[in-house]
């Protein structure tokens, strides 16, 4: 093709320029894109749950990375959690509340950068519906404490089809 034949090329502007940086520039002050995009995180829920506490003191109870995760709804890094390549068996619980969440007999190896389960153990977590960052998306939260694990969606493997990304660093691991 020649220049007068090729498709015409989207050009970079310093608007595109200058709304990137304000996108990263606001996420890295915030810390999640879930607070850009203003939705409902366990920190400012209504909901009550068996175990909470004060702001104050989910901050003492956890690491910044913890209390990120489960109480501002964060993502850790992909490959950046040690329970992603946990392997024993074992009971996987909540970093919040200790509540037991996954059986190890149910985790996978979704090649997604999160340890991911095809089931929870029964009345462990609840869903909530999350339409933040431009799409819809079921999220996971802790039955106990309701702090953020991570989201399911329908690309599992059977015998339930889903796939439950959770974020390693909302969880602890305790060996059979």
């Amino acid at each position: 093709m020649d220049a007068m034949t090729a498709p015409p090329r989207a050009a970079l502007t310093r608007r595109h320029l200058l709304v990137g940086a304000v996108l990263v520039g606001a996420v890295a002050g915030c810390g999640s894109l879930r607070d850009v995009a203003g939705a409902d995180t366990p920190k400012d829920s209504t909901e009550t749950f068996p175990v909470s506490h004060s702001d104050a003191v989910w901050r003492q109870l956890l690491t910044p990375e913890q209390y990120d995760v489960l109480r501002n709804a964060g993502t850790e890094a992909p490959y950046s959690s040690p329970l992603n390549d946990e392997h024993r068996a074992g009971t996987f619980g909540c970093a919040g509340c200790a509540l037991d969440l996954f059986s190890s007999t149910t985790k996978f190896d979704s090649g997604t950068g999160w340890p991911s389960f095809w089931k929870p153990l029964d009345d462990a977590v609840i869903q909530k519906q999350d339409d933040s960052i431009g799409m819809s998306r079921t999220e996971i939260r802790c039955r106990q404490c309701g702090g953020h694990l991570g989201h399911v969606f329908d690309d599992g493997p059977q015998p339930t089809g889903l796939r439950y990304c959770m974020d390693g660093v909302a969880m602890t691991f305790r060996p059979a």
